[in-house]
């Protein structure tokens, strides 16, 4: 048998990485200033609407395995307008590049492989 591994309360988990995140910041300050100057430039942009941004965003959230970002970009993408079949595209993106990367990553392998047996002659 397998745990369940599901977060049930997003708004529970939100307000628990909100509550660390303030205890980072006061930990070491010029690291979130600079995290936040981060965030804000890469929301301030000219050809991408804010709908766009956040289901790419939450694509690389899924195939970074990143639970505050698929917390954070799932609530925006919603308030951005995102429909749900709109957000399931996107994560059908990131589930092809997962896919790809695995089949990248496998090639290197048979590099690896071949690379051992010539050095073995």
């Amino acid at each position: 048998m397998t745990a369940d591994t599901r977060i049930e309360d997003w708004d529970s988990y939100n307000a628990g990485l909100r509550d660390r995140g303030r205890e980072l910041t006061g930990l070491h300050p010029e690291l979130m200033k600079g995290f936040g100057a981060l965030s804000r430039g890469a929301a301030t942009t000219r050809h991408l609407d804010a709908k766009t941004r956040e289901l790419i965003a939450l694509a690389v959230s899924v195939t970074t395995r990143c639970e505050g970002c698929i917390d954070a970009h799932t609530r925006k993408a919603k308030t951005a307008g995102a429909t749900k079949e709109e957000i399931a595209e996107a994560l059908g993106v990131a589930i092809a590049l997962n896919a790809g990367a695995a089949l990248t990553y496998s090639l290197h392998v048979l590099d690896a492989v071949d690379g051992a047996e010539e050095r073995r002659g």
